[in-house]
């Protein structure tokens, strides 16, 4: 169980270093990971990766916490965007992990692969979108929320891969677009966690340290050394070169998203 606990600080660590390097959600480091942990601890093969997603959305709470609070003192949020997006994003996100509890976990893996290679896509070309149009009204925020938030839910991620080139897209700067995308993220996080708690809830498959579809334990690790390396991350994004980082990443996200398209 210790030697379990250190992998789980040392993947807390690496996705909280990536997180203020690249700006890039930690989800889609720890998903595969500790999709492979829980292959070792020979948990139920048709409930381990739903445990991975949302384990790894509990992580999220705190690590945009912590995020936001950061942006927020910079006066980078935009908060009447935050408000418009978030009641789409909360049903989205319910969502999605109602959808993720009916889905077959080799089918949830693969969703997450094909997900993975298309934002290790995305970073490989430097694709970004131009500001095109305005902000839209709130039934169309409504819509765009519920669908980042359902993707999300499903994936384990906080978002920032569908939020950012959105807000772009409607005009925001970069550097509001990210900081608003941090704030979307908690409350795809709060309820993409609580659906896989309560979808999860009462399973006679899951390990007893579990909260629904959250196993503590990996929970406990991985946002204790999250929050303490992220500001490492951002560190180190100020003295190394942010688009070599990025291509090398962009080729960790495909290798990850080959393990959980591979059956095992």
């Amino acid at each position: 169980m210790t030697e379990t606990f250190a992998i789980y600080l040392l993947l807390g660590a690496f996705a909280g270093t990536i997180a203020g390097l690249l700006g890039v959600g930690g989800g889609l480091i720890i998903v595969p990971v500790l999709v492979y942990v829980f292959t070792r601890q020979q948990l139920d093969p048709e409930i381990m990766v739903h445990v991975a997603v949302g384990t790894s959305l509990a992580t999220i709470v705190f690590t945009a916490l912590s995020s936001v609070r950061a942006h927020h003192k910079r006066g980078a949020v935009h908060w009447d965007v935050f408000w418009k997006i978030t009641p789409g994003i909360v049903l989205g996100a319910l969502l999605g992990s109602l959808l993720a509890k009916w889905m077959p976990a080799h089918v949830l893996r693969r969703f997450f692969a094909i997900f993975e290679w298309l934002v290790a896509a995305q970073m490989l070309v430097g694709l970004r979108p131009k500001p095109g149009r305005k902000m839209p009204r709130f039934v169309g925020m409504a819509g765009v929320g519920g669908l980042i938030g359902c993707v999300s839910a499903i994936v384990g991620i906080g978002g920032g891969t569908l939020t950012v080139p959105f807000l772009v897209w409607s005009n925001l700067r970069m550097q509001e677009a990210v900081a608003t995308s941090s704030a979307c993220a908690l409350p795809i996080a709060i309820a993409g966690a609580a659906g896989f708690v309560l979808t999860g809830w009462g399973s006679p498959q899951l390990p007893p340290t579990s909260l629904g579809y959250v196993y503590l334990p990996a929970f406990l690790g991985i946002v204790l050394a999250s929050v303490l390396f992220a500001p490492v991350g951002a560190w180190l994004a100020h003295r190394l070169p942010a688009t070599t980082l990025r291509q090398f990443f962009a080729i960790f996200l495909v290798l990850l998203g080959i393990y959980m398209f591979t059956p095992h």
